[in-house]
């Protein structure tokens, strides 16, 4: 499995190649499992999207020093702080998933109001600002 993000494949497809593979070790042998850490997933996502960090943590609104521990892995990150990160870098609900998985945290869920807002927010790029006023407008918690 190529390691770059877009090409991983989802998790459907993976289940179901499994399921129709003759044996657990012909499967596990086509692929490479690679844990990956949140503070690694961000840092590629600065350098595929030509961000800088500092810009990144004033758009996610978050502390300075806080969001500098977070970007170097010495914080963990709530799933408020990852998904504000999401927004702030421009990334797609699967990435903000694959950031979230990172993190240790939950997905966002499309049958969950307030997570089906916040994936339309990432998909359509709104960022913190328009996803904070796409919840007040539909009554749900703000990010920040």
């Amino acid at each position: 499995m190529n390691s770059k993000p877009d090409d991983e494949p989802l998790t459907q497809e993976l289940l179901d190649e499994l399921m129709t593979s003759s044996s657990v070790g012909d499967f596990l042998g086509e692929h490479t499992f690679v844990s990956r850490t949140l503070s690694d997933y961000l840092q590629q996502q600065l350098r595929e999207r030509d961000l800088v960090q500092p810009q990144v943590v004033r758009d996610a609104q978050l502390n300075p020093a806080f969001g500098y521990q977070v970007f170097t892995g010495k914080r963990g990150a709530s799933f408020e702080t990852v998904v504000r990160i999401a927004l702030a870098m421009g990334l797609s609900s699967k990435e903000a998933n694959r950031a979230l998985r990172a993190a240790g945290q939950r997905e966002l869920y499309p049958k969950q109001r307030r997570d089906a807002i916040l994936i339309f927010c990432l998909e359509h790029q709104t960022g913190l600002m328009g996803a904070n006023e796409a919840l007040y407008r539909f009554g749900e918690e703000l990010l920040c």
